[in-house]
């Protein structure tokens, strides 16, 4: 192709991706402006160590993925309430899901136990929540060409260029160390892949071989994801060997704070909420409330290596919270205020099942709730005049749903 037909190329992708908003002279100076960015990129590419070889066969030819923008612009805004949050993370699909995955994956966590220390509770949850322990289905559906969503917005995404491009340039890194092809190279518009959904930067300065097949991967086989997520999070996360993140717990009415050993904090009448005694004493932990009213935790520095992974506090009580449950654990025993019971799996496929009846597209109908499902219950809301219309599928809706609109 020569630069001329890839130029043409290019504008013709840009104008059917505006669809046809653009005048075809803007089009083409939108190609134009891409092709320019291009050729001054190449260059500071091959500056950084990568080749010609490697820049020409993987950007060569590229189109710039266009949809990403309107994907930037238009993340879904769903306002969760913190037991909102958790339900919908800590699903009944989820649960069953995730014991599956261990069956399956025994003798992997029992080996990253042995080397790491980190819980397979945590890890079985991180895996569930980052990529529905890596269901081919998601891959499918949800998961596009990293090259060209990431080459647009290193492109043309005005407020972090230098951020996309540096994941673009560390894209291309693991194509030339023969770690992965663009091919197999999918994952969200962001570009983050795999199993626990790394980006480039994550894969090329966390992730390790620990399958050893002398490549880095986070697609296929599990165990360099999980493997190397259970390194960042001794590493970076200064995970504990031995501790469990923490406990549920009644404070009858201690209102200390600080952080104290858990012998300290039940000498000052500090319990677990099941009645069980701490497993060790001399750990430490810190006291939160999340919602006045609501359950209270004791949080060791696990659960703070939870977070290093995702900085929220409401992410890292659903992972801890989905990896007891998958292993056998109860909800929470002091309730959230106005909270409702998640739906089990089959009443989550029946009110799926019902809003695409009444055409409201879930995305399928499986009993795993994504933001097709959350935007459908909200359309549904909306139509229905329920308030607040925050797109959480829960007992109200599912009572509606089965009254008809």
């Amino acid at each position: 192709m020569t630069r001329a037909d890839s130029l043409l190329s290019r504008r013709a992708l840009l104008l059917g991706a505006a669809g046809l908003a653009l005048a075809p002279a803007t089009a083409f100076a939108a190609a134009a402006g891409f092709e320019s960015w291009l050729q001054g990129y190449r260059a500071r590419a091959l500056s950084r160590g990568i080749s010609a070889a490697t820049f020409d066969r993987v950007l060569g030819r590229i189109e710039p993925d266009m949809s990403v923008f309107a994907q930037l612009r238009n993340q879904p805004e769903f306002h969760e309430q913190t037991w909102q949050y958790i339900n919908r993370r800590v699903s009944d699909w989820r649960i069953i899901a995730g014991k599956e995955a261990l069956r399956a994956n025994t003798a992997l966590f029992a080996r990253i136990e042995r080397d790491f220390g980190v819980e397979r509770g945590t890890l079985l949850a991180l895996w569930g929540v980052e990529s529905a322990y890596g269901d081919p289905l998601v891959q499918k559906n949800h998961m596009r060409p990293v090259f060209p969503a990431l080459a647009a917005l290193a492109w043309n995404e005005p407020r972090r260029k230098a951020y996309w491009e540096t994941e673009l340039t560390n894209a291309l890194r693991i194509v030339q160390r023969g770690w992965s092809t663009p091919e197999e190279m999918r994952g969200s518009w962001a570009g983050a892949m795999g199993h626990t959904q790394w980006m480039p930067e994550v894969w090329l300065n966390v992730g390790f071989d620990y399958d050893g097949d002398g490549r880095v991967s986070p697609f296929g086989r599990p165990d360099d994801a999980l493997g190397s997520t259970a390194r960042y999070l001794v590493n970076r996360g200064r995970y504990h060997r031995g501790e469990h993140w923490g406990y549920e717990v009644r404070t009858n009415g201690v209102s200390v704070s600080g952080n104290r050993s858990y012998a300290a904090w039940s000498e000052a009448g500090v319990t677990r909420a099941d009645g069980q005694p701490f497993a060790q004493p001399a750990a430490m932990a810190q006291l939160w409330t999340p919602v006045p009213g609501g359950p209270s935790f004791l949080l060791g520095p696990n659960f703070y290596a939870v977070r290093s992974y995702n900085p929220s506090m409401n992410y890292a009580l659903a992972i801890v919270h989905l990896g007891d449950r998958i292993l056998g654990g109860g909800p929470f025993i002091q309730p959230f205020p106005g909270s409702e019971r998640a739906l089990t799996l089959a009443e989550v496929q029946e009110m799926q099942t019902r809003l695409t009846r009444l055409g409201f597209d879930t995305g399928g109908t499986d009993g795993r709730v994504g933001n097709d499902t959350m935007k459908a219950i909200k359309d549904f809301q909306i139509k229905a005049g329920i308030t607040p219309p925050d797109g959480y599928g829960g007992l109200k809706v599912l009572a509606k749903l089965r009254q008809g609109l």
